[in-house]
């Protein structure tokens, strides 16, 4: 019997090598930048949003950001001072834990410091985080909804029914409890209800200068700005 067409095996090889040179690449990419910007800054990000972050970038075009892939960064960076590609870099890496990026700017640190400071989006909260607020909605029409979204309304917990053709909440309804955890569908109803909860921010963790090779762990103050600009606003 002829040997089927489709019963072919397909080699992961060419994947791998594939993996290696995108690695690379990003590898040979972080190191032009160290050579080509002045400061190298680390920073963290609250409720991270994609399209808050394209703006972001689209603000500094001047400067260059490398988000994600830690690993990797570490290993352009340097694990150790015995590998590093620079003195000092091998600080830096020891800062690349969880949900962190890199900036390369030439701007100076007072200038990126107060622009970050200063820099906060709004956006719908999703699951899993804390409400701000309590939210809790009275009893009767719902006149911001369309009579065709009553019963996803009622999938995500509410009493509600179609009165004459309007949305109607039959009892009081308790969407969310201020500092409790959101779910799914309760985020969902925030969204719909058109009540923003969490705020895009980012914040500047330390600092590396490529002409001293010094590193500086820049402390950050409970609202989230940095020692200089607390001391600034004061």
């Amino acid at each position: 019997m002829p040997r089927s067409r489709r019963d072919k095996r397909v080699s992961l090889t060419k994947t791998t090598k594939k993996r290696l040179q995108v690695k690379q690449g990003l590898i040979e990419e972080l190191r032009k930048c160290v050579d080509m910007y002045t400061n190298l800054f680390v920073f963290s990000v609250a409720n991270m949003r994609n399209n808050k972050l394209k703006d972001m970038r689209c603000a500094w075009k001047h400067s260059r950001f490398f988000l994600g892939k830690n690993k990797v960064m570490v290993v352009a960076l340097g694990k150790g001072s015995a590998d590093e590609y620079k003195d000092g870099l091998h600080k830096v890496s020891a800062k690349l834990e969880g949900e962190v990026g890199l900036l390369f700017t030439d701007r100076t640190k007072a200038e990126v410091i107060e622009w970050f400071a200063q820099y906060s989006e709004s956006d719908f909260a999703r699951s899993g985080n804390k409400a701000t607020m309590a939210i809790t909605l009275d009893a009767g029409p719902l006149p911001q909804f369309t009579h065709s979204m009553e019963p996803q309304l009622r999938k995500l917990g509410l009493p509600t029914t179609l009165k004459k053709g309007v949305v109607t909440l039959l009892s009081d309804y308790d969407v969310c409890k201020e500092g409790a955890s959101l779910t799914p569908e309760q985020a969902r109803l925030l969204k719909l209800l058109g009540i923003e909860m969490a705020t895009f921010k980012v914040t500047i963790n330390c600092l590396w200068n490529s002409k001293t090779g010094e590193f500086e762990q820049l402390a950050v103050t409970e609202d989230g700005k940095s020692k200089e600009v607390a001391e600034m606003d004061y």
